[in-house]
């Protein structure tokens, strides 16, 4: 099975977190913690910092990584390095996703994961 390697933010404000809904491809419409994969050369916080300007025209700081998430998709293996990070310049602005939400321990849940950051969000969850 094939594995794609890729690394998501946690983007922390205050007590609430970033979360953003796909729009586009076989997961559309699910949410997640935004990034993307990691290219050839790059180290997990090279990449996070390139795809969130890629994707929310943010910079943003990486700080520690959260956890290592590991997911059987049937088409293929996700392994995903997790990081707590916050901005630095920018606002967010949406250039790939369909929506965002600020999201607080109550409201964390009212939204529909992507299979493999549903355990993530629980380690968060009880981390906020």
């Amino acid at each position: 099975m094939k594995t794609l390697h890729v690394v998501c933010a946690v983007i922390r404000k205050d007590d609430k977190i970033f979360a953003t809904q796909r729009g586009y491809g076989e997961f559309k419409d699910g949410w997640e913690f935004p990034g993307g994969k990691i290219e050839s050369g790059e180290t997990p916080q090279q990449a996070l910092k390139r795809e969130i300007h890629e994707e929310l025209d943010t910079e943003i700081n990486v700080g520690d990584q959260i956890e290592t998430v590991e997911y059987d998709y049937p088409e293929f293996h996700l392994s995903m390095q997790c990081y707590w990070c916050n901005v630095v310049s920018g606002k967010l602005t949406l250039l790939e996703a369909e929506d965002a939400r600020w999201l607080t321990k109550d409201t964390i849940e009212s939204v529909g994961w992507l299979p493999a950051d549903k355990e993530l969000v629980q380690k968060i969850k009880e981390s906020m």
